[in-house]
């Protein structure tokens, strides 16, 4: 049994006077203790508020989520705030895309860390100040005694990044969700923030998903790749896989929108054409038709099922992109 088992989350946002918007339309994946597991699209695809609604993070008003998402036998989707918060930060941990807005400005970084270390392991005092400064010791951060007292202002954004990485760690969680960790950071604190987080899965076996729009990122640690389009789940693979015969037309669009080093000088990209604005409603056929170019009459009218493959590799798509054909 996986560590983390979703099946069928869906989340929809409801205001008045307002369309309704399925944010997540029936997402499942799981996650095995050791797992990298990445969530891939562009943004606006869901990914961000899969994982806010795995956290229990959503807002109460305008907000209806539904589905599964059994942890170790817990479901977390059914508890309380009050015993959602005892996993939160604990067994469950989540770096935030943008630690300038994730941190609280107005409190010293120490005592954001430390919060986490008295909430969940009953630390206090010295002690919880000493392990403080052997988290950001840990997670690369020079003079850690000194960055305790600092505001987070005072931090570079690769600082702030690690500062967020030591609080989600502090407690060993079992799993771990990182949404974008490395957006706005330069390519050098990029390669060590993911180099962090493999020692991570690494040394304490924990589970991890990465969310992300950088395939570079997932070629590099991931180990199954799902790909998300419209709130759904459009290609799951193990990475190897994925890369060498990718099958639903957005996941073949995603990869060659990569530039490459493989190909000449002045070798144009080739672009998704549209924005992710143009969507069809599931209801009414593939999401990705106005934008696909291998677009055919069965794409439209009924939603595509998922079709499994006898190595697990599983696509949503009425007319796939031959085994062929490269990416």
């Amino acid at each position: 049994m996986a560590l983390l088992d979703v099946e069928d989350l869906s989340v929809t946002f409801r205001r008045r006077g307002q369309r309704t918007v399925h944010a997540v339309d029936g997402v499942s994946f799981s996650v095995d203790a050791g797992e990298v597991v990445a969530l891939v699209g562009e943004s606006g695809c869901g990914k961000s508020v899969t994982s806010l609604a795995l956290m229990g993070l959503l807002p109460r008003r305008g907000a209806q989520v539904g589905g599964s998402a059994n942890f170790d036998g817990t479901e977390l989707l059914a508890l309380d705030q009050r015993s959602m918060r005892d996993i939160r930060g604990k067994d469950v941990a989540m770096i935030f895309q943008d630690p300038l807005s994730s941190l609280n400005p107005v409190i010293p970084i120490g005592i954001q860390v430390t919060e986490v270390l008295v909430r969940h392991r009953g630390m206090s005092g010295d002690a919880a100040r000493k392990e403080a400064a052997n988290l950001l010791d840990r997670v690369g951060i020079p003079d850690p005694r000194r960055r305790l007292k600092e505001y987070p202002h005072q931090l570079s954004g690769g600082m702030r990044q690690r500062a967020l990485i030591a609080i989600a760690v502090a407690c060993q969680p079992r799993l771990l969700i990182a949404d974008e960790p490395t957006t706005a950071l330069d390519v050098t604190i990029q390669a060590q923030i993911l180099e962090l987080l493999k020692e991570l899965v690494r040394d304490s076996n924990t589970a991890l998903i990465m969310i992300t729009h950088d395939l570079g990122v997932v070629a590099g640690m991931c180990d199954m790749i799902n790909v998300l389009y419209a709130g759904r789940v459009v290609e799951s693979a193990r990475r190897k896989e994925l890369f060498a015969a990718p099958r639903h037309p957005y996941t073949v669009g995603l990869l060659r929108s990569i530039p490459r080093l493989d190909v000449g000088r002045g070798e144009k990209l080739t672009p998704i054409r549209g924005s992710v604005r143009d969507v069809l409603p599931w209801s009414e056929g593939c999401a990705f038709a106005p934008r696909c170019d291998r677009r055919i009459d069965a794409s439209i009218g009924e939603p595509p099922p998922m079709v499994p493959t006898h190595t697990g590799h599983s696509y949503r798509c009425v007319n796939p992109v031959p085994v062929e054909e490269k990416a």
